[in-house]
């Protein structure tokens, strides 16, 4: 559980709300790669080519693709501007984030459009 949590529950926050829980449980499949994962399998690269202006930066681009329940994806991506710096279970926990917070948008409105209708 995070601070925002933990503070909203400390205070005794209880409207209906949007909780960490609930965009957890959205969540069926989480999917990975980079930009050159996917330029090669898309056929755009040659596996052996050799584009030193290309091949490293794609590299470094992280997506991560989540799968709802309902079939509807969202898509976080994590782009490292340091080779040296370049990790890929890092790249893929920000990605990973990234896409997790789209979630909340559409959940809250959802929610929003709930509690309007009453």
């Amino acid at each position: 559980m995070n601070d925002i949590e933990q503070e909203i529950q400390a205070k005794g926050l209880t409207a209906p709300r949007i909780t960490p829980a609930n965009i957890e449980e959205k969540i069926i499949s989480t999917h990975y790669f980079t930009a050159a994962e996917g330029a090669i399998a898309h056929g755009n690269m040659n596996k052996d080519a050799q584009i030193p202006e290309i091949t490293p930066s794609l590299e470094l681009l992280t997506f991560c693709v989540l799968v709802l329940k309902n079939g509807f994806t969202v898509t976080g991506e994590s782009a490292c501007a340091s080779p040296e710096n370049f990790n890929a279970e890092i790249g893929q926990k920000i990605a990973f984030d990234n896409a997790k917070n789209k979630i909340w948008a559409l959940e809250g409105y959802l929610l929003k459009e709930r509690l309007s209708e009453k």
